[in-house]
C-alpha cells in the first residue's frame, strides 16, 4: 500500500520539475553588462585592463589598511608571505617562499589581474581600480621591479618586464602567437 504512494508522489515531483524547467524560473539571459560586472580577466598584453592608475606611494597606504594583517609588513612575516624576495636561507628554510612575486611571477599584469579578483581576502574586488592599480605598483616597488614614483595604468603595466618573464614555456602549441609571449623576439 504505501509503494503506491511513494510511487506517485515520486512522478508528481518529475512531473513539477520538467514544467518548471520549461519556464523562466532560472533567471534572464545576461546582457552585455552583466558580463562586464563579472568578467574581470586581464591578458598578458594588457587587453582587457581596466581604466585606472596608481603609484607605490599610494598603494603602501592602501597595504596598510587592507593587506597589512595577513601578508605583513613590507610583504613578509604575515601568514601569506609570499610577496617579497627571500634570501636562500629563507627559501631552504621555507620552500613555499621560492614562488614570490619577484621570483616566480611571468606577467606584472598577472599580479594585478590576481589581487583584483581575490583581494582582500574577506571582501574580493570590493576596492576601486586605482586602489587594485596601486597595491600592484607597491608590490612591484618592493620587489625592486619599479621605481617608486613609476604611474602603473593600463598602458604601462604591460610594459613591465617581470625577473621571470622568460622562466616559462609554452606547452600548448594551439595558443596563439598573439600569446605566446616566452618565443617573442
Amino acid at each position: 500500500m504505501c509503494l503506491p504512494r511513494t510511487i506517485l508522489l515520486i512522478t508528481a515531483l518529475l512531473v513539477s520539475q520538467s514544467i518548471f524547467a520549461q519556464g523562466s524560473a532560472f533567471g534572464d539571459a545576461a546582457t552585455a553588462d552583466d558580463i562586464q560586472t563579472v568578467f574581470w580577466a586581464a591578458f598578458p598584453d594588457g587587453e582587457y585592463l581596466p581604466e585606472g592608475s596608481g603609484t607605490a606611494v599610494e598603494g603602501e597606504v592602501i597595504y596598510q589598511q587592507q593587506c597589512l594583517a595577513c601578508h605583513g609588513v613590507g610583504g613578509k612575516d604575515g601568514i601569506a608571505d609570499r610577496l617579497l624576495r627571500h634570501t636562500a636561507d629563507e627559501i631552504a628554510e621555507n620552500p613555499k617562499l621560492k614562488k614570490t612575486i619577484g621570483t616566480y611571477w611571468p606577467y606584472a599584469i598577472g599580479v594585478f589581474d590576481y589581487i583584483r579578483r581575490a583581494m582582500p581576502l574577506t571582501a574580493p574586488m570590493s576596492l576601486s581600480n586605482d586602489d587594485y592599480y596601486a597595491l600592484t605598483a607597491y608590490l612591484l616597488y618592493i620587489n625592486g621591479i619599479v621605481d617608486e614614483s613609476t604611474l602603473i595604468d593600463k598602458t604601462s603595466l604591460p610594459g613591465v618586464s617581470m625577473p621571470n618573464q622568460n622562466g616559462f614555456i609554452n606547452a600548448l602549441e594551439g595558443i596563439p602567437t598573439r600569446y605566446d609571449f616566452a618565443n617573442e623576439k
